[in-house]
């Protein structure tokens, strides 16, 4: 059985790729997880912040303004809370390429234009196979319209690629008004890879301490079905990699996100749930589905049950909606 694939240029053995988690911190976790069959992994984020907190831009405003806006500014970590400094995470990346045989994703992770992609170079350089752009914003400013918000996007793409040579890979929001035309404009900013989707951590509060808490909660395999109608739409009209992230936990998961069309397949809750063994048992169950069904290779599933490749290709759109609307009894 081939599970072999291709993504962003780069070769892989499998389209099972851990996706950032805590797990990204120790080489020997991803060791384990690279002989669990990992194809690649994806390192933790860089943050904008925390680029410009070592540089002591952020510091400085914080304290310009701790008088008026306190409360505000708690919400930002302190820079001793970040995981990994700038210097630690480049050193990390030539660590890891170092231990490891399969390539190897860095993540950067920023909101607006600046100096601070210019890190870009700097993971490459540190031995970084590829990089995946986490914009992570919440068009929140009444006053910000739809085409600013999308025009900053494209800006801090055209700035990346122009830093490096490795493929850069976009992680994009399901919030766009129009995900298929964002995403062939990411395309033609040079995007070598689309992510779908960039999951929004909900807050919660605290009735008791009246306080904002973070509130992590594991994805499901239900949430992989966004991404597979997407990646389905976007299947051979645009030329970047599609990757599916967001709610992989078993091989039925993995099989029907790339029979939609996706590369790969990102896994992060079932590895922080049941270990790095979890991939072993995803892959070894795929194996034993294609086989039962008759698929020698991954390559002869990707994308077969895509828009463009599906008898009905309204079933994707508004003729699905009507029918689960009317299907449940």
């Amino acid at each position: 059985m081939d599970l072999s694939t291709t993504y962003m240029g780069l070769a892989l053995r499998s389209p099972l790729v851990p996706s950032a988690g805590p797990y990204a911190e120790k080489v020997e976790s991803l060791q384990a997880l690279e002989d669990a069959g990992a194809g690649a992994v994806v390192l933790h984020s860089l943050f904008e912040e925390q680029i410009r907190a070592e540089e002591r831009e952020l510091v400085m405003r914080t304290e310009a303004g701790a008088d008026s806006f306190a409360e505000a500014l708690s919400y930002f970590p302190e820079p001793s809370e970040y995981r990994l400094g700038t210097e630690q995470y480049l050193h990390h990346i030539t660590t890891l390429k170092r231990a490891l045989h399969i390539p190897v994703i860095a993540s950067l992770n920023g909101v607006t234009p600046g100096g601070w992609t210019s890190y870009a170079k700097k993971m490459e350089s540190a031995g970084a196979d590829a990089l995946e752009l986490n914009i992570y914003f919440m068009a929140a400013d009444p006053a910000e319209g739809s085409a600013q918000v999308e025009s900053r996007y494209l800006e801090i793409v055209r700035a990346v690629k122009a830093q490096v040579k490795i493929p850069v890979a976009v992680k994009l929001s399901s919030q766009f008004t129009s995900i298929a035309n964002m995403a062939r404009r990411l395309d033609e900013a040079g995007a070598d890879g689309l992510v779908l989707f960039n999951r929004f951590y909900q807050p919660d509060f605290d009735l008791e301490t009246l306080e904002v808490t973070p509130n992590l909660v594991l994805s499901t395999s239900w949430e992989s079905r966004f991404a597979m109608r997407w990646i389905g739409v976007l299947c051979g009209k645009v030329k970047a990699g599609l990757a599916a992230t967001g709610g992989v936990h078993t091989h039925e998961d993995a099989v029907k996100l790339i029979m939609s069309g996706a590369d790969i397949v990102q896994i992060c809750s079932a590895i922080l749930t049941h270990g790095p063994k979890r991939l072993a048992e995803i892959e070894k169950a795929m194996r034993e589905w294609m086989a039962a069904h008759e698929y020698e290779s991954v390559k002869q599933m990707k994308g077969s049950m895509s828009q463009r490749n599906v008898a009905d290709p309204a079933s994707y759109a508004r003729a699905n909606y009507m029918k689960v609307l009317t299907s449940y009894r």
